[in-house]
């Protein structure tokens, strides 16, 4: 039996451990004291509360908050946790608290991100523990700061809806605003088969952290065994996630999601929120930009920031991290952001010290790998450019001649494309999760249902800096179908022996000639005309096909090629589209299945915001 493993996914998120149970010497030895308290809410529920405060404590010091459903520290910790180091040394009293419903807090945790008028919700939640927090807890300053990645950075988000005034600065990373846009749940309503399996059942399987059972070592064959959502809550879930049976009942973008869009009722700007996004962010890479995009509308005082690099999910805040999957790019940036930007943001915020932070965008740019700083977003600079798919594979900024042709292939939902090498582990704790979205693409080369168009390599530094989108005229002969499209960036054949890689030896992938994936996405096309009404494609017509590939900061070098590939499936990470249009693809019947003949047709393009 194959079991994931939430403990590596409080680590990866730079959640303090739960220490076991201490002797009077090792807890006195501790640099916090350790308090634990049950924190009352508006409606008497009470939320378990860790409060780690710094034993050379000086004067009063301001509340770092940091709101949970994978668990608080279960004791004085032994050390300072590397990714707090920075923090530290300004001083603050460190608050960790377990969400409604989790661990030892009363109530149901529902996964929920909605508001209600007068609660309880979870901004609601974060405003009670705040409000006792200032008023309770000896020596602090009055000032409160939340922070934290993935669902900890939703709930230093959410606040933002109804900030409490003591509320003074917050740092949402890895956040999110609707489950069915995209980020952990669906990618523009095509599901997350794996991810919802592993992640959703572990939050409401029980109230600490379940783990889903696999019977093999390769998720590919269990989920392909399964069949589809329907069937998987039926053999396996049996009713322990609310949240299941609802993604099942509402495959749609109806007032089940929409509801829950917490973003929509942010206003005017008036806490300063430090965002943080990693463009290699295999869970969560789109939310934070949405917020920011939000906050930006009515940020008079320019209290919104952003900060985005060649991450994975969370990879930021482990200082040393140099990375991005094999390639060592050798430039320590997640040291940088926790000294240098996230310490500075609070400090000034919270301590009243320093210089305020500057930059609208801080942005560590992959390729050139340099930091970059951008006082307005989109920049005027960034020129729409068309990058054409042609019919004999070829990939370039020349528009298809008069006549072009298309290209095909048939896809088979009995033997989908795989998104990462197979065996595929499940999400936890093996690490080829956290940076599948850098890895070699070579591993599909030679399948016929994937089509690989490739550039010339380039004659000069091509710099990419914006949102990316492929519009693809795309025909299928089934009435309802995927269609994946992943931007790459291919290495030249000789790059070790170019001196671009780190020496031999340092890493075991073969980067000569390694296709770095920069951007992919997914769209169904069901939702091209409606997200809430889906409808039945024409067999065989040519259709337009817009897919998001989310906004980059890249430098494809000189040297280097271009490569878009596409295709109709992306298993188990998205689930199977039948191909043939039925009302609920989440309870797909095994006959629904059926092959289809798939054409990329001229005109087919990705458009690139190039700087000149």
């Amino acid at each position: 039996m194959i079991r994931t493993s939430f403990a590596a996914l409080a680590l990866a998120l730079a959640i303090p451990a739960a220490a076991p149970t201490q002797t009077t010497s090792a807890a006195q030895q501790s640099p916090f004291t350790f308090e634990e308290v049950m924190v009352p809410m508006r409606d008497g529920a009470r939320l378990q509360t860790v409060i780690l405060r710094p034993r050379d404590a000086k004067g009063p010091l301001p509340i770092l908050f940091q709101r949970t459903p994978y668990g608080v520290p279960g004791g004085p910790l032994p050390s300072v946790p590397k990714s707090f180091e920075a923090l530290v040394k300004d001083g603050y009293i460190f608050v960790f608290q377990s969400m409604r419903g989790r661990f030892k807090s009363d109530g149901d945790f529902t996964l929920s991100t909605g508001l209600t008028p007068n609660g309880p919700d979870e901004a609601t939640d974060a405003y009670d523990a705040i409000d006792w927090l200032v008023k309770n807890v000896p020596g602090n300053n009055g000032r409160v700061g939340m922070w934290g990645i993935s669902y900890p950075g939703f709930a230093a988000a959410i606040p933002l809806a109804k900030p409490h005034p003591a509320l003074k600065a917050t740092s949402p990373q890895a956040a999110w605003i609707d489950y069915w846009q995209n980020d952990d749940l669906h990618r523009w309503g095509a599901a997350r088969l794996s991810y919802i399996t592993d992640w959703v059942f572990s939050l409401q399987a029980d109230k600490t952290n379940a783990e889903f059972t696999y019977d093999t070592i390769d998720t590919y064959d269990f989920f392909l065994r399964a069949g589809s959502l329907a069937d998987i809550e039926k053999r396996y879930v049996q009713g322990k996630s609310a949240m299941i049976r609802a993604l099942i009942e509402h495959p749609d973008h109806d007032a089940f999601y929409t509801r829950q869009r917490w973003s929509d009722a942010l206003g005017k700007t008036t806490v300063p929120t430090l965002n943080v996004a990693g463009f290699w962010d295999q869970e969560d890479p789109w939310g934070s930009w949405q917020i920011f995009a939000k906050q930006r509308q009515n940020d008079p005082d320019n209290l919104s920031q952003l900060v985005v690099g060649p991450w994975a999910h969370g990879t930021w805040s482990r200082p040393g991290e140099h990375k991005l999957g094999p390639i060592d790019y050798k430039v320590d940036s997640s040291t940088r952001f926790v000294e240098e930007i996230q310490a500075p943001f609070f400090r000034y915020w919270l301590h009243g010290q320093g210089e305020r932070p500057g930059g609208l965008v801080n942005s560590f740019q992959s390729g050139s790998w340099v930091w970059k700083r951008y006082d307005r977003w989109p920049l005027a600079e960034a020129k729409p450019t068309a990058l054409y798919l042609h019919a004999d594979g070829a990939l370039s900024f020349t528009a298809p001649a008069a006549g072009e042709g298309c290209r095909g292939y048939v896809s088979d939902p009995a033997n989908p494309v795989p998104f990462r090498a197979r065996p595929i582990s499940p999400t936890y704790p093996r690490p080829e999760w956290r940076w599948w979205e850098a890895a070699d693409q070579r591993f599909v080369a030679g399948r016929p249902d994937v089509l690989s168009y490739v550039s010339a390599p380039l004659d000069a530094d091509l710099t990419v800096t914006g949102a990316v989108l492929a519009e693809l005229q795309a025909a299928t002969s089934g009435t309802d179908s995927d269609f994946v499209v992943k931007l790459i960036d291919v290495f030249p054949d000789d790059y070790e022996q170019l001196g671009q890689a780190a020496p031999l030896g340092a890493y075991t992938t073969q980067l000569n000639g390694y296709q770095l994936p920069i951007a992919m996405e997914v769209r169904r096309g069901r939702y091209l005309a409606s997200d809430t009404r889906p409808a039945p494609l024409v067999p065989n017509q040519v259709t337009r096909w817009e897919v998001p590939l989310r906004a980059h900061d890249h430098v494809f070098k000189k040297g280097h090629r271009l490569m878009v590939q596409v295709q109709s499936s992306w298993f188990p990470v998205i689930d199977r589209n039948p191909q043939k249009f039925v009302p609920n693809i989440a309870k797909a019947q095994p006959q629904d299945y059926v092959r289809a003949e798939q054409k990329v047709c001229a005109g087919s393009k990705v458009i690139l915001p190039v700087v000149r």
